[in-house]
């Protein structure tokens, strides 16, 4: 009797959960502002993670234990594209910050799974933002255990360095600079804005430049007048004035 070797099956991790980003153009405006701003702003540091709407598989050999954050921000983990976040494969290191922006159809539910998640592996930071109410809880890990944080108007995120202003009539983002986050389309008119504010500059110097050298063209022109003048006189035997 022969022995028989037992193969066993490679666990699949999908890399989609097959539902949509956003269920209105709200959200996902939402979404995209907030994984682009975060991008842009850690762009310079090679060992910071950002994502949006990726799976994050916590738990290597569990594919039904995970979660899709709209955004996340892993501090320590290298740039680059993946299918899915797991995290033993990442050194064990699990998101840091995560964000996520609520729509109409978000059940209470599912909303709860995804706290418990987060506490549950490790994140330190979570942020959720209803656009349609422009308001924003957060709360921050003390311990095993994410506790809300009683006053978000002014926060500062201790890993983000970001401040959340809740002062207008809707959720601004500011950067640690104070600017605010922007979207595509804002940022667009700005660096349009910019180059036509530049192309002005540039028109404006280079007029500057022409007057300048007409300037001395014409000092130069009645220079050689005087002198041409002095030579006739002399010619003439008459003596010019000092």
């Amino acid at each position: 009797m022969s022995a028989q070797t037992l193969t066993v099956p490679a666990v699949h991790y999908p890399d989609s959960d097959g539902e949509p980003i956003a269920e209105n153009t709200l959200q996902f405006k939402w979404i995209v502002t907030i994984e682009g701003n975060l991008d842009a702003l850690f762009a310079n540091d090679p060992k910071v993670f950002v994502a949006g709407d990726l799976l994050w598989y916590p738990v290597e050999g569990h594919p039904e234990i995970r979660t899709a954050p709209d955004t996340m921000v892993v501090f320590g983990r290298p740039k680059g594209h993946r299918g899915s976040y797991r995290q033993w494969e990442e050194d064990g290191v699990a998101p840091q910050v995560v964000f996520e922006v609520l729509s109409p159809g978000n059940r209470f539910g599912k909303m709860l799974k995804k706290f418990e998640d987060y506490e549950r592996f490790g994140v330190e930071e979570y942020y959720l933002l209803d656009p349609d109410t422009n308001a924003v809880e957060g709360w921050l890990r003390r311990g095993d255990r994410l506790r809300e944080i009683p006053e978000m108007n002014g926060w500062v995120s201790p890993r983000l360095g970001i401040r959340f202003d809740l002062a207008e009539p809707e959720v601004i983002l500011r950067r640690p600079d104070g600017q605010p986050f922007l979207s595509f389309a804002e940022i667009f008119v700005q660096w349009e804005a910019s180059g036509q504010r530049a192309e002005q500059e540039r028109q404006r110097a280079e007029q500057e430049r022409q007057r300048a050298e007409q300037a001395e063209q014409r000092a130069e022109q009645e220079r050689l007048r005087a002198e041409r003048l002095a030579a006739k006189l002399r010619e003439m035997g008459q003596e010019t004035d000092a």
